[in-house]
Formats: structure tokens, sequence, C-alpha cells
């Protein structure tokens, strides 16, 4: 039985209004954030807000649009891409936070722009991906969307987790359950 799903224009159409409201959210939740906060992490194998910021701002460019590229332009292979790889290479947790939004949100302009442009038939395309199997421009654009709520939710829980912390011993738990185990007292 094929697989069916919303068609090419309304997907494309839909994610268009839903990746315009990253940059916004993100502002909502990062602007006049103190910058230790910037770079605090909610545990120690997680990523603070500056490489939360870097890493979108990397995948919008070097992942999901370059991806959905080669899908309506008919090629045949997707570039490599090392985004936990770029989070050390790219010393993500040393970048300039304003610096790293503003490109993000450059970067977000221009591929909406991109997908403006695009002809939705295109999407029904697709490329074989080494891994994970053939994906068509609209699973790719599916998970864009998808890529972007993850990352708000990360972002959300990291600062319920610094939040509460830096307000210690102030008891934030009342709120309710607060993602990543609570740093040990130093």
């Amino acid at each position: 039985m094929a697989v069916t799903g919303p068609a090419p224009a309304d997907l494309l159409a839909a994610a268009r209004r839903e990746l315009a409201r990253l940059v916004p959210a993100l502002s909502a939740f990062l602007d006049g954030l103190p910058v230790p906060l910037w770079r605090a992490r909610p545990a120690s194998r997680e990523w603070a807000p500056v490489e939360i910021v870097c890493h979108l701002r990397d995948e919008e460019v070097e992942d999901f649009r370059a991806r959905v590229r080669v899908v309506v332009e008919g090629g045949t292979t997707f570039t490599p891409i090392d985004p936990e790889g770029w989070a050390v290479e790219r010393r993500y947790h040393e970048a300039d936070p304003a610096t790293a939004l503003s490109a993000l949100a450059g970067a977000r302009a221009a591929s909406l722009e991109w997908l403006a442009s695009l002809d939705p038939g295109l999407l029904r395309q697709a490329v074989e991906h080494p891994r994970h199997g053939r994906f068509s421009g609209l699973d790719l654009l599916a998970a864009w969307v998808t890529h972007d709520r993850l990352h708000l939710a990360q972002l959300a829980a990291t600062l319920a987790r610094t939040g509460a912390d830096r307000w210690a011993p102030l008891r934030a738990a009342y709120a309710g359950p607060i993602p990543y185990a609570s740093a040990p007292p130093t």
C-alpha cells in the first residue's frame, strides 16, 4: 500500500509557516539571557543554549536546505555531515551568542525565500541516504520542522534546569519535574 501524505503545495506552505516561527521563538527564549546562562549546560554532556543555536545555524545551511536542494535539483547523493563533530571542531561553546543568533536568522530568512521559489511538485523526488534509506523533499521538509521543534524543546528544558539551579535553594521544582538532574553542589 502506498504511503500518502499532504499534497506537496500544502506541506510546503505549512512548513514555511512553521519554519518562520523559529527565530521569533528563540528570541523570546533568549533575549536578555545573561551570557553565563548562554554557556550553561544543564548536564555535563548536554548542550548549552549557545551550542543549540550554533547547531541550528549550521544545520540550516549544511543539512536541511542543502539536502532539499539536492532533491529538487535531481541530485543523487547528499554531502555527509557531522553535527556532533561540528560542535567540537567549530567551538560552539565559545561562540558569541548574538553573532550565532544573527547568523541563524539570516540563514533562515534565506531558506524561507528559497523555499518560496520552489515548485512543490519537485519535492516528490527522492534521494537515497546511505544509512537511512530514501528521502523525498517532503520527508526532509517534515524533518526540518520537527528538528526545529526538538531543539526548541531542548532549549526550554535547558533553560528550566539552569534557571532552577541558578535560583537554588529556592524550590523551583514545585513547578513540576525539571528536566536533567540537578548538578551536585560544588
